[in-house]
């Protein structure tokens, strides 16, 4: 059948080039036999062909399912195709990606172990499936009807054939041929096979018995004259259409004017036969170009539509080349490609003969895509599940550490373990909210413990320098008996009653300066010898950095003291090596008496220093 896909008009393409009117009109009366075997002429609808490749399956399921409940099974038959195509093709994309995916997660299965039930796939398969039995049934049933109405056409034909050669008297026979007209009108369709050669033999006879009506001339040329008004009519009717806007509209209407002019309307007297079809054919060869004219340029934009794709199809290529090593880079490739997509399928349609190569590159553009993207992914994916188990091993050590009273070697290890989270990437999204949860939970319980005791020990600290600053100004008021033992043994006890009160914030500590500078202006003021008002001081000290457990610095001071002595015990080697060689290094050279009393002084200072260290050992094995 010679169609379009909007109209069911016949091909401007498949007529002749040489716009033959004789071509043109036989194609008209092939369209014209097709559509009078399927439906009459008031069953044909003007229903919009919508762009089905812009739809979702979800709305393409919706426009199947409304055409099958409120249009004509004949007139949805274009539509429900495009449809199917557009369905399976998006379905197929869809299941295609699906499959992919599922590979790509088990490496070890095989395509055939891939399954995946689509709803809408099933819905659209039930609608499907509902419009073929519609169908089918129809058809058969307009066969059987067909059938029966060719032989009710031929037993007229027979009818009408006996009249005109049996009949004597034509004038009579007319009343006899107005109702087999009539019963010709309301036969019905019959095949299309059957349609031409059934009219003409028809019209055949028709014509025979007209020509023999020669009794009752005035009755014939009446019939004439008004078949001849009736085809002028469609003339101007016809004429009339070639100024109409819609030319599909248009040579519709064309058809219908031609099937009237043939299965309606007697023949005209032979001298107008001619001429009257002639202007007939003449309008229709006009309006065919019209349409052969609409059709070159619907041609055009399907051909500007097929650059269009081509240009979509190179930029998702560009696109698939390119190397994204970030999530935020695929992100924005994704919105690209999404944008491009929409682009594609809102770009109409382009000539038939290119449709599938370009829907076949289209597919393979978007797949190369998809496959590279996927891949990112997966390698995302595992390594978000690495980030998983590492973030869920610190979860297990902050769990375990949390409730511990070690404030002091657990917070460090609570905070390492806090910094190693910040460091450690993404994990999966439907795990990172309650993993964040957990973890933050257990930190906070922590640490508000930890501030909790803190506040506590920040308490009892002011408190301590409360008392210190008080017992500072008691011992303003503290005098020296001048008896050298009394006086050291009271200032031992200042000393130890100082420790005892504790340590004191951080922020506060400038009171221990004062305390000591009260100290050395008392050891001044005593007879002590210089060696034993350095070790009280030096003893003092180191408590004071015990008391505020600050090893750090007495590390330092056990790393200094180490190296006076080292110094001492070098300078001491130096000088004795010194007096060897001496000349006459006799006791009572007065160079040599200044070397001996320098070594003299170095030991005594050595025996300082030694006693410093022990004084730092010994607090180091308390410690232990």
């Amino acid at each position: 059948m010679l169609e379009e896909k909007n109209d069911n008009l016949p091909q401007a393409d498949g007529l002749t080039t040489e716009n033959n009117t004789d071509t043109i009109v036989d194609a008209i009366n092939s369209t014209n036999a097709e559509e009078n075997e399927t439906s009459s002429i008031n069953e044909n609808q003007e229903i919009p062909l919508l762009n089905y490749d812009e739809l979702s399956l979800d709305e393409l399921n919706s426009e199947l399912n409304n055409l099958i409940k409120n249009e004509k099974t004949t007139a949805i038959r274009e539509h429900v195709e495009n449809i199917k195509r557009s369905f399976l093709t998006k379905y197929n994309e869809f299941i295609d990606e699906k499959k992919e995916a599922f590979l790509e997660e088990n490496p070890d299965a095989f395509s055939s172990d891939f399954q995946y039930d689509l709803p809408a796939k099933n819905l659209f398969d039930s609608l499907y499936h509902t419009y073929k039995e519609q169908k089918n049934a129809h058809f058969k049933s307009i066969q059987d009807q067909l059938k029966k109405n060719l032989a009710e056409r031929n037993q007229i034909i027979d009818e009408l054939k006996d009249l005109v050669e049996n009949t004597d008297n034509f004038n009579a026979a007319l009343k006899d041929i107005q109702q087999l007209r009539e019963r010709w009108k309301t036969a019905g369709a019959i095949p299309k096979d059957n349609y031409n050669h059934v009219w003409n033999n028809f019209h055949f006879h028709l014509e025979r018995f007209y020509d023999q009506l020669h009794l009752d001339r005035e009755a014939r040329d009446l019939d004439f004259k008004n078949n001849l008004e009736q085809k002028q009519k469609i003339v101007e009717r016809a004429t009339e259409l070639l100024n109409e806007t819609d030319i599909r509209k248009a040579f519709r209407e064309l058809q219908l004017l031609h099937r009237i002019w043939k299965e309606e309307i007697g023949p005209v007297a032979k001298e107008h036969r001619e001429e009257i079809w002639q202007n007939f054919s003449n309008v229709t060869k006009q309006l065919h170009e019209k349409r052969e004219a609409l059709q070159s340029k619907i041609h055009e934009q399907e051909e500007s539509n097929l650059v269009k794709k081509n240009e979509i199809i190179s930029e998702i290529n560009q696109i698939s080349s390119k190397e994204f090593t970030s999530h935020n880079d695929w992100q924005n490739a994704i919105k690209q490609i999404e944008v491009l997509r929409t682009a594609f399928f809102s770009t109409g349609r382009v000539p038939a003969e290119q449709n599938e190569e370009t829907w076949t590159s289209f597919k393979t553009a978007t797949r190369k895509f998809n496959v590279s993207k996927n891949n990112f992914y997966k390698d995302i994916k595992k390594e978000q599940q690495d980030n998983l188990q590492k973030k869920q091993d610190l979860v297990n050590q902050a769990k375990a550490l949390s409730e511990s009273s070690d404030f002091d070697s657990v917070t460090p290890a609570m905070k390492k373990i806090q910094e190693d989270w910040k460091h450690i990437g993404h994990v999966p999204r439907k795990f990172s909210d309650s993993l964040w949860k957990e973890f933050k939970q257990i930190c906070n319980s922590y640490f508000d413990r930890l501030h909790a005791e803190r506040n506590k020990e920040i308490e009892a600290e002011m408190q301590n320098f409360n008392n210190k600053k008080e017992y500072l100004e008691g011992l303003k008021d503290f005098q020296l008996t001048g008896d050298h033992k009394t006086d050291l043994d009271a200032i031992k006890i200042h000393i130890e009653n100082w420790k005892n009160i504790g340590a004191v914030p951080q922020t506060r500590r400038h009171i221990e300066g004062k305390f000591n500078k009260i100290l050395d202006a008392l050891f001044d003021k005593l007879s002590l010898s210089k060696k034993e008002a350095e070790l009280v001081k030096f003893h003092n000290k180191i408590e004071h950095l015990v008391e505020n457990n600050d090893s750090r610095r007495l590390h330092n001071e056990s790393v200094f003291v180490q190296r006076k002595i080292d110094e001492i015990q070098s300078e001491i080697f130096q000088l004795e090596n010194n007096v060897q060689f001496i000349s006459n290094a006799k006791a009572d050279n007065p160079l040599v008496k200044e070397i001996n009393k320098n070594i003299d002084r170095h030991k005594d200072e050595l025996k300082l220093w030694k006693e410093k260290l022990m004084q730092l050992k010994n607090i180091n094995k308390n410690d232990e």
